[in-house]
């Protein structure tokens, strides 16, 4: 940070005690030679009003002493919306060795208090940097990230720049990309985590809460789909994989059929990226894994004997032409309707995260509200401008709102919760 500030005020560093000291001793030479007068650079004419009492080179002093004074103090200070002018080297690459392999983890701070860390994990086809960049970068985002730490998580050799993986390397099943985290989150001193994942990411995040319910404090799932695929759907997706390129094969599960035919720019700009910055070989094991998952063995107590089901507080987010829409719907159903908020965002497509950035932004905000952290946040221009709609939506928590969805239902069997559709 330092050094940024430096290269920014070259000009204005202030001088070593040195040249202070040497500067003191010219000044005062010239004080004693002038009189306390400054010296003309060439004589005064006869019809020049003569030069003022006070003397002019006091003001200049001054003002050089005040201009060093606010450097100094302005010199430590960062804007926090400044995201872009971070340093690269706030952020910090680790290799992590889990019982299933390495992790490629990236941090950026350090744990705060008692406070949990918010931990990412990014969907198949994606890295911690193609699908979470626009979120993080976003502007409102900042005010949430100056209070935790930040942990990015990539697959194995998912990572931009990755090497690939060896012939014959078994891809770790999604239960055991899901039991590597708790080394994770030991390896840095989480007390426990907040996560946010998308597609594949989510669904190893729930399964994570499922097995270490007591690391983890609340989850933000984008695009959960908790079923396995059946033989059809299997044998459809092996089809598709044998007569068309890899990257042609994820994008269905990233975005829409209307996406794909109307959003052709974006699309085409992750088709690229997808190609050049993801190992493909890597990819094609990774994806091959997500496609043999089975069930996320949940379901909301009192449909099944010995239910079981997430603990902690959840937050499902899914775009309104996103492929994945009837999965997140599904995850719905499974979930206790007294801890669960379902938000369907409207013109975002199948990554909300990218699309709409600030959006997600503030209901995330919210939900870290609910779960008692932040609770000075202030409310956004986004905030101010939908609160007629969040407060019909959603219900209102002391002197904010938050986007809840509770089941009206006293048994809470067999009901969907009321879904909050986002369409500012």
């Amino acid at each position: 940070m330092a050094g940024m500030k430096e290269q920014q005020f070259t000009e204005e560093k202030p001088l070593l005690p040195e040249q202070r000291g040497v500067d003191s001793d010219m000044q005062d030479k010239g004080d004693e030679a002038s009189g306390g007068l400054p010296c003309p650079a060439s004589p005064v004419p006869l019809n020049q009003p003569p030069p003022p009492s006070r003397p002019t080179h006091r003001w200049h002093v001054i003002a050089r002493h005040w201009l060093r004074q606010t450097r100094r103090r302005a010199s430590g200070v960062l804007p926090e919306s400044c995201e872009q002018l971070m340093p690269a080297g706030d952020w910090k690459e680790h290799d992590v060795e889990t019982p299933y392999g390495m992790l490629h983890v990236v941090i950026r701070g350090a744990p705060k208090g008692n406070k949990p860390a918010i931990l990412t994990y990014h969907d198949v086809g994606l890295n911690h940097k193609l699908c979470f960049n626009s979120f993080f970068n976003n502007e409102d985002m900042q005010e949430i990230t100056k209070h935790f730490v930040v942990c990015h998580v990539d697959a194995p050799g998912q990572q931009i720049g990755a090497s690939q993986l060896p012939q014959g390397y078994q891809y770790p099943t999604m239960d055991q990309l899901a039991g590597m985290l708790p080394t994770v989150v030991q390896h840095f001193g989480f007390k426990s985590i907040v996560g946010i994942g998308v597609g594949a990411g989510a669904y190893i995040l729930a399964k994570f809460a499922l097995i270490f319910p007591d690391l983890v404090e609340g989850l933000v799932l984008l695009n959960i789909d908790p079923n396995g695929k059946g033989w059809i759907d299997w044998a459809a997706t092996k089809l598709s994989g044998l007569t068309s390129a890899l990257p042609d094969t994820v994008l269905p599960h990233l975005f829409s059929q209307e996406e794909l035919m109307n959003n052709t720019e974006l699309v085409q700009s992750y088709r690229q990226q997808i190609n050049n910055t993801v190992n493909q070989f890597n990819l094609q094991l990774f994806w091959n894994m997500y496609n043999s998952r089975r069930d996320l063995e949940m379901n909301r107590s009192g449909t099944v004997i010995n239910a079981k089901t997430l603990k902690c507080p959840a937050m499902l987010v899914v775009g309104d032409n996103a492929p994945a829409e009837e999965g997140v719907v599904e995850c719905n159903s499974k979930l206790d309707p007294t801890n669960t908020t379902f938000l369907k965002m409207a013109d975002s497509g199948g990554l909300p995260q990218l699309t709409q950035p600030g959006k997600l932004t503030e209901a995330f905000k919210y939900f870290l509200q609910g779960m008692g952290y932040m609770p000075s946040a202030s409310m956004t221009r986004l905030a101010r401008s939908r609160t007629a709609s969040l407060t019909s939506a959603g219900s209102i928590d002391g002197s904010r709102s938050r986007a809840c969805t509770h089941s009206d239902s006293p048994e809470g069997v067999g009901t969907i919760t009321h879904t909050m559709e986002v369409s500012c």
